[in-house]
């Protein structure tokens, strides 16, 4: 079913990256939204007044509330889907993670209402009519609601799309908030207890609870998390497997949106090959990185000369005493400057996010270590973070 309509709907449904095929996922995703919401409202209202049920009439404006989003969601996608212009050079795509915070922000709305409709139905509580064919229906609008959830996280999986996948985790929290509905329709036939109030809560804490996850991914995404460990280990790979490459380091990743990010890399290079060769060589590894990655990326080269016996010698020497201090330190860029008196040691080390070592701290250690071993080296440090 969910292929057939993007067959149907989605014109060269593989070219993902493409902004136009976006919004045309978009689109798709937000008129089945809104035309399984709509009648799920409707439903769900008709048989929540007829069995006086707080817990079925909260999931139906909770289903409304879905409409709403993905009327919102629709226009988010059209926004998202606009090229790239003067006032905004790397497009339009963060405007799905700002979609993702309106849902969610819906998603706590929804929750804190239902919780109040439920304390009210706990203090003044109401019988709730049974029926089975009442029962029947729920039963079937949980599934339709299934299958919502699948069709929207297979779309957003299959475009990256943090606003499909927030929606589906909405249609997913559905059917877990209908499923409790059921429940307490249920149970309140046989138990003369508040049970449509108390599920009510149980289900509205879970949707608040659902609203705060959707909150904190996207978050993450705009504040600016690490890139995807498997992009880094791919950009790793495509840098390294040419021979004139000899190491990398500062690879940094910057996100704009699904399909649009820009990356900047250090690789060092042997400073005695020509640099017309090299710079070619850089040019052809920033080429294939977008053709394959869709990452415009830059490479800045350092020359490193690893044929002079003395700075291999006191970089190797560096080296024991970081991992000797932490086994996650790493360093780059080494070279030595010799004078009459004493032999300056620069280089630029790197300092994991979650490491308790200050950089005067480790400097001073790396210091105390040198000068037990000769009082002559004198360290010039850049400390970094390894920002993937």
């Amino acid at each position: 079913m969910t292929k057939l309509l993007i067959r149907l709907f989605v014109k060269n449904y593989d070219e993902i990256n493409d902004d136009k095929v976006r919004w045309n996922y978009g689109r798709l995703s937000s008129f089945v939204g809104i035309f399984s919401n709509i009648l799920l409202f409707l439903v769900k209202f008709i048989i929540g007044s007829i069995s006086n049920s707080i817990a079925i009439t909260s999931d139906a404006f909770n289903n409304l509330s879905d409409c709403v989003s993905c009327i919102i969601t629709l226009f988010g996608y059209h926004l998202a889907s606009k090229p790239a212009d003067k006032d905004h050079p790397f497009g339009h795509g963060r405007m799905e993670y700002i979609i993702s915070i309106i849902i969610s922000f819906l998603i706590f709305m929804v929750g804190i209402e239902l919780l109040k409709s439920s304390f009210n139905k706990i203090i003044s509580p109401e019988p709730v009519e049974f029926s089975l064919f009442i029962l029947i229906i729920m039963l079937l609008t949980v599934l339709v609601k299934v299958w919502m959830f699948l069709f929207n996280r297979y779309l957003g999986n299959k475009i990256n799309n943090s606003a499909m996948v927030a929606t589906s985790k909405d249609s997913l929290n559905d059917c877990i908030a209908t499923s409790v509905a059921i429940v307490s329709l249920i149970l309140s036939n046989y138990i003369d207890l508040p049970i449509d109030g108390i599920m009510g809560i149980f289900v509205s804490l879970f949707i608040l609870y659902s609203g705060y996850g959707i909150l904190k991914d996207t978050l993450d995404d705009l504040l600016g998390k690490p890139a995807d460990r498997e992009v880094v280990t791919k950009i790793h790979e495509l840098i390294m497997e040419d021979p004139h490459i000899i190491g990398i380091h500062d690879l940094i990743i910057h996100d704009y949106g699904p399909g649009k990010s820009i990356g900047s890399c250090h690789v060092e290079v042997n400073a005695h090959d020509s640099f017309i060769a090299v710079h070619d060589v850089v040019d052809q590894i920033e080429k294939k990185i977008q053709e394959e990655l869709h990452i415009m990326m830059t490479l800045h080269m350092d020359p490193i000369d690893n044929d002079d016996k003395l700075t291999n010698e006191y970089k190797q020497m560096i080296l024991d005493i970081i991992k000797k201090i932490d086994k996650n330190l790493s360093i780059h860029d080494f070279r030595i400057v010799s004078g009459p008196s004493h032999t300056n040691l620069i280089f630029d080390c790197v300092i994991p996010f979650d490491s308790e070592l200050t950089e005067d701290k480790l400097k001073q250690l790396i210091d105390d270590e040198l000068a037990k071993k000769d009082k002559k080296f004198f360290t010039v440090i850049t400390f970094d973070r390894d920002y993937c």
